[in-house]
């Protein structure tokens, strides 16, 4: 199988080097880490034990050309690059499957593509790009896809046996819609409130924006104290609540789920948090503004998200 992945950062060159190890012909679409990569490979520094692959690495989507498998690791604050990258890599059997945060990625590519050829996932895993080619592999990496508003297809199927062949736990979702609020229910609290906590409580509760004057808080500093343990749980039943007006059977055992799953992650730096620490752009369209609007619209009661959304938006490029 021919595999382009465009967006090699942590997540992308961390999904595409597994893919590279199973012995299949994986192209890494490159900017900055080009040169890191054509000389040293990848190498993934990983708690289940290291390893180093070779994939291809091109500098343009015309290098790579039409490949069975797209897949896309881009922050979707690139996602205005979509219409440049994807086309040349896209053939009229081509899957595109994105593995972006928050809501309304299938719905771009579907823009571009015949929506019978996107599939949607997401990762839940602990990664970070510590330099150019090198990924640390903290805890988890489960994957979920499903198809964009369609049924399950025995492609479906196919894509997941690839990655668990590739040595990634993979699960196909019948309801794609009700995996992606599963995932908000972590990304929005743990994202969010890690980059709001710069600026202090008392501004994430007032929701008023204001500027950074301290550090972020790493997950297990946001589970340790008390005030800031019962914002994340307020977040995520707010986003459980947001989901069930929406007709998601989405129930509140998750949360629990979730800080579980967070208590094993130890000092964890979600990207959110990394990318505010590094001047860049946030997520914030598709992680916190685009659920607020769903969860608005079906009137859901959200307050929380609300002053959470109001106080990024303050941060974000400050």
């Amino acid at each position: 199988m021919k595999i382009a992945v465009v967006g090699c950062g942590a997540l992308g060159s961390f999904y595409g080097a597994k893919l590279c190890r199973l012995g299949e012909q994986t192209h890494f679409l490159l900017r900055s880490d080009y040169e890191a990569v054509r000389q040293n490979g990848v190498s993934i520094q990983s708690f289940e034990g290291d390893f180093h692959v070779r994939p291809h690495p091109a500098r343009s989507p015309e290098e790579i050309g039409p490949s069975d498998l797209v897949v896309v690791g881009l922050k979707t604050t690139a996602n205005d690059q979509l219409p440049r990258l994807l086309p040349p890599l896209v053939g009229p059997d081509t899957i595109v499957l994105t593995l972006q945060n928050g809501l309304g990625n299938e719905e771009r590519l579907a823009e571009l593509f015949p929506p019978e050829q996107v599939v949607g996932g997401l990762a839940f895993v602990c990664l970070n790009r510590t330099s150019p080619g090198v990924v640390q592999h903290i805890d988890h990496g489960r994957i979920v896809i499903g198809e964009f508003r369609r049924p399950t297809l025995p492609r479906t199927h196919k894509i997941a046996d690839l990655f668990r062949r590739a040595g990634v736990p993979c699960d196909v979702s019948d309801d794609l819609a009700l995996t992606h609020w599963d995932k908000l229910v972590w990304n929005i609290p743990f994202n969010g409130l890690g980059v709001a906590s710069s600026a202090g409580y008392e501004a994430v509760i007032t929701g008023e924006p204001g500027r950074a004057f301290g550090p972020c808080l790493t997950t297990d500093r946001l589970l340790a104290d008390s005030r800031w343990n019962q914002l994340v749980r307020e977040l995520m039943a707010e986003v459980v609540h947001g989901a069930q007006k929406l007709g998601l059977p989405l129930g509140e055992e998750v949360i629990q789920q979730q800080i579980s799953r967070t208590l094993t992650m130890g000092a964890y730096k979600p990207s959110t948090v990394l990318d505010f620490e590094r001047g860049q752009p946030l997520e914030l369209e598709s992680m916190f503004a685009e659920p607020l609007r769903l969860a608005r619209d079906v009137r859901a009661d959200t307050p929380r998200l609300a002053a959470l959304t109001t106080i990024l938006a303050g941060l974000d490029g400050s």
